[in-house]
């Protein structure tokens, strides 16, 4: 599952499916408390793809500036410990290899990425400006941003425009 695809389809979903159908849309929530288990992706470049993105609209069920539509169930959110699971331990076990890699323990790769703020605990805004320090896979550290990285913020109001199709300023008749 790729949480992004909810917060660009709240721009449109409704128009085009209705909001009835809109109540099993997207519904996260629901299939966890039937114990699915959501292991979370990306499908870039259909969406932008970056973790930071996916565990915000995970968490938040609202665009990347903090909008959120009639009928888009605010309910199916999720919390942050299983936005987490949905991004390490849940992909590893559908890939059956939850004993390899997913978690940090003895015994499994030394797979982990080091980030500028905890997102377990900022505003939900500031995931967004959340980015990656270090990254570690089999132990081996393979990417080390530049000092100074971490109090570098994104300006998603100065994102640049695109002809996509979800575009929220484009009406949708």
């Amino acid at each position: 599952m790729q949480a992004s695809h909810a917060i660009g389809d709240l721009h449109f979903a409704p128009s085009r499916l209705g909001i009835e159908r809109l109540q099993g849309a997207y519904a996260w929530n629901s299939f966890l408390k039937t114990g699915v288990v959501i292991p979370g992706g990306s499908d870039a470049p259909v969406e932008r793809g970056e973790p930071m993105i996916e565990f915000y609209a995970a968490v938040a069920r609202k665009d990347i500036r903090g909008y959120s539509g009639e009928g888009w169930h605010p309910e199916e959110k999720i919390t942050r410990e299983q936005a987490l699971k949905m991004l390490t331990i849940w992909p590893a076990y559908a890939a059956f290899e939850e004993n390899l890699r997913g978690s940090i323990q003895v015994g499994k790769l030394a797979d982990l990425t080091v980030l500028s703020a905890d997102i377990m605990k900022i505003p939900e805004l500031e995931i967004l400006k959340t980015h990656c320090l270090m990254t570690v896979i089999g132990g081996q550290i393979v990417y080390e941003a530049a000092g100074g990285m971490a109090g570098i913020e994104t300006d998603f109001n100065n994102l640049p425009q695109t002809n996509l199709w979800w575009r929220a300023d484009v009406d949708d008749e």
